[in-house]
């Protein structure tokens, strides 16, 4: 990667949330379309047939791309679970709390989808498998800033996510999924994860990526941590370790993270 933080960055609004604790316990993102209503007994029926199915699927194979009913009643719905978490309890765990609190989130959205640390859900009346999204998403960056020198971070970190890109982007990788750790000092490590969703093409995948990396950029530099997250893919990147199963280190107070929705 040439210099990590030259992409061109694609103008986008933000909009200031809050500063906030990010608990893994919560979810990391929730999107709710009110544009799209249920507006029929037999779309609401289709969810709710829908979401057990996901689980089950999900909860053997990591990953399931499904469907419900006929017609403009017709319910897409695809979840998978990250790629360390694969054949673990907490994928299970993971996807089964999301099936709840979607519907929690989005009680009357034909359109909804749901990101937590380990899984990631979501149910449409339109088909969206294999379809790049990146309409709208958020961004996590970490208040704190790194104490090493930017230029030799910057290099540091855009060598460690490439690393992680092409692991994603193997073909003899399925699942979508990298990661990557390289010791800063004897006392810091940086770790970065990637992934995208399974029904992504190589260059859809790749592009999503991209997106999500050049907010970077705009809001990440010389920060502690950030995730940028979309529907079709995420990155993140900590000095505190992230890969399951996840260290019982207190990160308590690194995690506080001020929060931006991006739009295009």
């Amino acid at each position: 990667m040439a210099s990590f933080f030259s992409y061109h960055l694609i103008f986008i609004i933000s909009l200031v949330l809050t500063f906030t604790y990010v608990n893994a316990e919560d979810p990391w993102w929730s999107f709710c379309n009110d544009n799209k209503k249920i507006n029929s007994t037999r779309i609401s029926s289709n969810i709710d047939h829908i979401l057990p199915n996901l689980v089950s699927h999900t909860s053997v194979q990591g990953y399931t791309f499904l469907s419900s009913g006929s017609g403009n009643d017709r319910v897409y719905g695809l979840a998978q679970c990250r790629g360390d978490v694969l054949n673990t309890k907490e994928c299970s765990k993971c996807i089964e709390k999301a099936s709840i609190q979607i519907q929690k989130t989005c009680p009357n959205q034909a359109d909804a989808r749901i990101l937590y640390e380990f899984c990631f859900l979501r149910y449409d009346t339109q088909k969206f498998v294999g379809e790049l999204d990146t309409s709208g998403g958020l961004i996590y960056f970490n208040v704190e800033n790194v104490t090493e020198d930017s230029a030799v971070f910057e290099k540091i970190l855009g060598d460690l996510t490439d690393k992680a890109t092409r692991e994603a982007l193997d073909r003899r990788n399925p699942i979508g999924f990298g990661k990557g750790q390289i010791k800063l000092s004897p006392f810091e490590t940086l770790y970065t994860l990637v992934q995208c969703t399974r029904d992504l093409s190589k260059l859809a995948c790749s592009q999503c990526l991209a997106t999500a990396v050049g907010n970077y950029a705009g809001y990440c530099k010389d920060k502690k941590g950030c995730r940028a997250i979309y529907s079709s893919c995420f990155i993140r990147y900590e000095l505190y370790p992230i890969f399951y199963p996840v260290s019982s280190v207190n990160t308590t107070g690194q995690n506080v993270y001020s929060r931006h929705l991006l739009y295009p």
